[in-house]
């Protein structure tokens, strides 16, 4: 099965608990709400990609006159789509997709934005190629990615002994293990100037790095 429908599938399964569960660290999600807001323009047009249950997309749909929020799983959309039912946000719509298959013609976006998504995409360098086509000259890519090459000696040396057997049985998606260092590279690569770096965790040393990007 290829990578991206077998992601799809691990993603589908676990959409349900994966609505309910707490944001773990919700002072510092706060944070990075706040810093994605001051990058945020009244007149733009967003694309979230890897939105996931839509939590993110209807807290910031609100600052900007289009949004749209993006994700591989038809589950995580179908609960987004319900969620968002209540809100009554017009300009916000939900889409089955990936950037790097993505629908959107050339320069269509004055944002993109990413959050906890990079470090599961397979083919990065592809989806970065796509986002910066679907940017506008000048338009920004926001993200925040766990690098797992940074985090606790015991998860960098178990997780790749356990993951191969996971994805074999489904139970785990593709996980790339980045340092911020190759996240920055990637970036530079695929055309964008990096703009900010921020740690916005509330406690303890912080393995996810948001980055402001602008495409060149």
């Amino acid at each position: 099965m290829p990578r991206a429908a077998a992601d799809a599938r691990f993603w589908d399964k676990i959409a349900r608990k994966y609505a309910t569960d707490p944001i773990a660290d919700l002072a510092g999600y706060e944070r990075t709400l706040e810093r994605t807001r001051h990058y945020l323009k009244p007149g733009d047009a967003v694309l979230e990609f890897g939105c996931g249950t839509g939590t993110t997309a209807l807290k910031l749909a609100p600052s900007v006159a289009r949004y749209v929020a993006s994700d591989l799983s038809s589950e995580m959309i179908a609960i987004a789509q319900d969620k968002a039912k209540a809100e009554d946000i017009a300009h916000l719509t939900f889409a089955v997709a990936t950037p790097e298959a993505g629908p959107w013609p050339d320069g269509e976006f004055d944002v993109a934005l990413g959050f906890n998504v990079l470090h599961l995409v397979a083919e990065r360098d592809v989806a970065l190629a796509s986002l910066h086509r679907v940017l506008k000259p000048g338009g920004l890519l926001i993200t925040k990615t766990p690098c797992l090459a940074e985090m606790s000696l015991l998860l960098r040396l178990a997780l790749p002994l356990m993951l191969p057997l996971m994805q074999l049985i489904g139970k785990a998606p593709h996980v790339a293990f980045l340092s911020a260092k190759d996240l920055e590279r990637d970036l530079t690569a695929a055309g964008f100037e990096i703009i900010e770096r921020a740690s916005h965790a509330s406690k303890g040393k912080d393995a996810r790095p948001f980055l402001a990007a602008r495409r060149r």
